[in-house]
Formats: C-alpha cells, structure tokens, sequence
C-alpha cells in the first residue's frame, strides 16, 4: 500500500489505488464500497478525471478569501465530497457543518478524494461554504459540469442515441409560508421555492423542481435545470435538448407540435409520448401503442432520479434561493455522473 503524498496528482494517486487494491485490505476499492454503501465509488473517480482541466476551471479562486490557505485542487473535490456525505446522512445542515472534522479527517478514501496527506489539517465548515457560495455566484458550477461532460465524451461514453427527459420536485428544508398570500408577501422561508400537486396524489410539496436531460444508453445526465416546483415540466424541455442526439424521449407532459416539428426539422426523432384532450378525448389504439413503446424505453431515467434520491439522499434542498439550490442539484450531478462513470469504465 502506497503512501499518500502532496507532490503527488490526484490522477497518479487514484490511478495507483486503482493498481494496488487487492481485497484484502481495509483501504480496498471492495471494502470502502462495502462500508459507505456504495459512495466511495465516487471517489475513485478522481483519478479518471483531468484534474488540470478542472483546476482551471475554478483558477480565480487562488488567494482569495474564500478558499482561504487551500488550493482550488482541494477545496473543489471537498465541495463535492461534502455534499455527498451531507446528502447521504443528513438533509440538514448539521451533517454539513460537521463535514469537515467528521467524514474528511476519519474516511481515507475521502482523503485521497481530496488530495490531503494524514497529517494535513481539514479545511474547515466555514472555508468549503464559502468556496462553494463562490463557485455559485461566479457560475462557474455550470462550467465544471460541462467541463466533466466534455471528458465523458472524450472517454467514449456518450452514445448519442437519445435524450429521456424528466423531472423530480425536491423539497426545501425551509418552513412552508403559512398560505398562499403570506407566500406572495415574501414572508416564506424560500422565496424562491413553489407549490406543487401530484395528480392523484393528496397534499403538496414545497420546494425545487430538478429536470435533467438524461443520455440513452449511459444514463449519464448531460443537461440539468433547477427551478421553483411550481414550473411546468415542458417550459425547460428546449434546454434539457443536446441537439445532437438521435432522438428524445419523454412522457406525455414534453409534448407540443411546435417542439415536434423543431425535432423533426433538426434530424431529431420526436418520440414524445401523447395523452388525450378536450377535442380528441381518447386516444386511437395506434397513438396508445406509440405511448406504450416509448414508456418501455425511456423508463430507465427513473433509475437515475432513484439513485440521487435513495442512496445519494437528495431529499431536501438545505440552502435558501434558487440560485444556492441549482448549485446543490449541480453539484449532486456532477457526483452522479463520476459514480457512472467508474460504472460504465469497470
């Protein structure tokens, strides 16, 4: 077992954890999987990825306040690290807050994540938060998702063959406005979060809505939105689009003729699912056969929104305002896409 080293990159590290796991010891890919139920897959990740790429990604942070006496190198992968962890044992913000002194200082997977020695310090609550608020209002959480995308497809992984589209609400941590009108006032404890109902299902949800546009195939998640709960899933569908796949697939609610004739003039097959309406109250058997078709081939993205939801536990959005919760979700789809790609390359 090789020893943990600053002057090491994260690639050559993770690169040589990948060679010298056997099973037998506490630090094996087998054993750390076994005991975070499958997180510490994440985490060997970091020697599949370009970590130069991604460094620059986030290179105005160097010397600044918020990433404190810690690199770029350090704290980004500790952001993400954090948010996993935080997700995983507790929606709220004390799992968060003890992140630092917690998960980082006792996991060794997580250290080697993170590029830390056993004798260096962790960085603290306050430090990762605030890096992480940078990153969000610098926009620059956009950038390194597409960044980790465009390595995927240099990997071979995106196949191109189709984008699902789908939507799951998540709800905010925050107190629900006591009604409707207090809500409108800005006295909610979000004022950026919505309401929503599930037909035929009793009560609400308050909160965020995530749509992702998912690749056939890889299940890798190629575009993804945060909006309030209240948004309708077809207004974010044209972003949720690539353009370069060979179809998309969606349920009946992505469904307009408008957005079928732009698929179609684009070389994109339309295969979006149709439901009846006020002039057409039910659906010949031809169209019912088309739904039924398309419902066996674009069910595999409910296994993406079960994974981020049961075993990465994004349940809650912890943080206040749209901008704070779509760089919650991003970052839990950045970690998804790593878990898949360790997935899809072993």
């Amino acid at each position: 077992m090789f020893q943990l080293g600053a002057s090491l990159p994260l690639t050559r590290i993770a690169s040589r954890f990948v060679k010298d796991k056997s099973g037998q010891s506490d630090l094996s890919l087998k054993g750390t999987v076994a005991k975070l139920g499958g997180c510490d897959s994440l985490f060997l990740k970091r020697g599949f990825c370009d970590d130069d790429k991604a460094e620059r990604s986030v290179q105005f942070c160097r010397g600044s306040a918020a990433a404190g006496s810690w690199s770029e190198r350090t704290t980004g992968p500790a952001v993400v690290a954090g948010e996993v962890v935080s997700l995983r044992e507790d929606p709220g913000a004390a799992a968060l807050a003890n992140w630092g002194g917690e998960a980082l200082a006792d996991r060794l997977s997580f250290r080697r994540f993170v590029g830390l020695t056993l004798e260096e310090t962790v960085p603290d609550h306050t430090t990762l938060n605030r890096f992480r608020n940078l990153l969000v209002e610098a926009g620059l959480l956009e950038k390194l998702f597409g960044e980790l995308d465009h390595q995927l497809d240099k990997a071979g992984l995106i196949l191109r063959r189709g984008t699902m589209l789908d939507a799951t609400v998540i709800e905010t941590a925050a107190a629900r406005p006591p009604s409707g009108a207090a809500h409108e006032a800005g006295d909610a404890g979000d004022p950026d979060a919505g309401f929503t109902r599930r037909q035929g299902k009793p009560g609400s949800s308050y909160g965020y809505k995530a749509h992702v546009g998912v690749d056939q195939g890889s299940g890798l998640i190629r575009r993804v939105r945060t909006t309030a709960a209240n948004v309708n899933d077809t207004v974010e569908a044209d972003h949720l689009i690539c353009g370069d796949e060979g179809a998309v697939l969606a349920d009946a609610a992505y469904h307009t003729k408008a957005r079928e004739l732009s698929l179609r003039q684009r070389g994109i097959k339309p295969r979006l699912m149709r439901r009846a309406n006020k002039h057409h109250p039910r659906l010949p058997a031809r169209l019912k056969q088309f739904n039924q078709l398309i419902a066996r081939q674009r069910f595999a993205v409910e296994t993406t929104f079960a994974t981020l939801k049961n075993r990465m536990r994004l349940c809650a959005i912890r943080y206040r305002g749209l901008a704070k919760a779509a760089g919650q979700v991003l970052i839990a789809a950045m970690a998804f896409n790593m878990r898949r790609w360790v997935t899809l390359a072993t």
